[in-house]
């Protein structure tokens, strides 16, 4: 039998099982993601597909259902493997089967082949992000190390711009291959934390590391002199946009020596809403016809409570003395004194 039909046919292996998740191998057919397949103004890097965090608004349930049936479809595994996965919402699916690309670093090493396009792209100020669609640094990563590949993949480079996002203290671990990149390349982590309130972060991002532990890797990053700040995003309207609240969060991760802020309000588009708004539903009814009626127009809030939240971070960062947007970014400083939000009902508009 050729190698290729072999291939084919060979199951989708399960590679890991942690309580109620199953990793599986996946051969990945490239792993940088250019600006003209994603619409985005920058290049990406997912080492997995699908995140065991399941945190209930994620954006990047889209592509997982796809690339899981492209796997299964390209394999032999067994009818219950497939009735397991297809009996289940992709929402659920998304947080449960994930995909490890145990093969990233390899096919990374020969799409920045010396001459390559895509080393040329690189080096020449355009910006590469590692988490766009996943967590990187999720409970996967303990085991299988795929992004420390790709990062060590990036260290034999110099003159490249990198963004890490993660909401794990697991990026700590990979300090030291860390700085070997800040030697060579332009590095920022981006630490996502939406409250420092330990039960609601539990209720919305149920199997995240908690805020304090995200504060603490924080604070461990900046120490080893590697430059980190922290998404505020989603903020969620009506739960996680009080403004005692933020000022929290802001006060902490500067205490912390996060060196920016930046933060966006919950876009919600419609893979992401068959999971979020049974959410609200359960957890949050007072709140559910409003969400309906907020986002029933597109996937975003309007103008008035995306305006307002920009100049309530902007006024708050600048009174507590960090940046509002990423280090790269020009982004207007705000020198006044701390802008009252209107109540959250106010700014929820609908």
């Amino acid at each position: 039998m050729p190698e290729a039909e072999a291939r084919r046919l060979a199951p989708l292996p399960t590679i890991g099982e942690q309580k109620d998740i199953r990793y599986h191998a996946a051969r990945a057919r490239g792993l940088l993601n250019g600006p003209e397949s994603t619409g985005m103004d920058y290049w990406s890097i997912n080492p997995y597909v699908g995140c065991a965090f399941g945190c209930t608004y994620c954006y990047a349930r889209y592509a997982h259902r796809y690339a899981l049936d492209r796997a299964l479809s390209a394999s032999s595994s067994s009818h219950e493997l497939r009735e397991e996965i297809e009996s289940m919402p992709p929402w659920l699916a998304f947080e449960r089967h994930v995909l490890v690309k145990e093969d990233a670093p390899a096919i990374l090493g020969h799409e920045l082949r010396p001459g390559s396009p895509r080393l040329v792209a690189l080096t020449s100020g355009e910006v590469v992000v590692i988490g766009t669609a996943t967590d990187p640094y999720q409970p996967a990563e303990r085991r299988f190390r795929v992004t420390r590949g790709v990062l060590e993949t990036l260290a034999t480079h110099e003159g490249l711009s990198i963004v890490v996002i993660t909401k794990s203290p697991l990026i700590t671990r990979d300090v030291d291959v860390l700085r070997r990149i800040t030697e060579r390349s332009a590095l920022t982590i981006h630490v996502s934390l939406i409250t420092m309130r330990r039960d609601l972060a539990r209720l919305i991002e149920p199997r995240a590391p908690t805020p304090d532990a995200r504060i603490r890797a924080i604070a461990r990053l900046s120490a080893a002199g590697i430059d980190v700040g922290i998404n505020v995003m989603p903020v969620l309207p009506g739960i996680t946009d009080n403004p005692a609240d933020l000022d929290d969060v802001v006060r902490q991760v500067a205490g912390a020596g996060a060196t920016h802020v930046n933060a966006c309000a919950l876009r919600l588009r419609a893979t992401a809403r068959a999971r979020y708004l049974p959410f609200i539903a359960e957890h949050f009814p007072h709140l559910a016809d409003r969400y309906v009626r907020s986002y029933a127009a597109g996937h975003t809030l309007s103008p008035h409570y995306r305006d307002g939240l920009r100049r309530f971070f902007q006024a708050l960062c600048a009174r507590v003395g960090i940046s509002f947007g990423a280090p790269d970014e020009d982004t207007e400083t705000v020198s006044s004194p701390l802008l009252k939000l209107p109540a959250q009902t106010d700014l929820f508009a609908v």
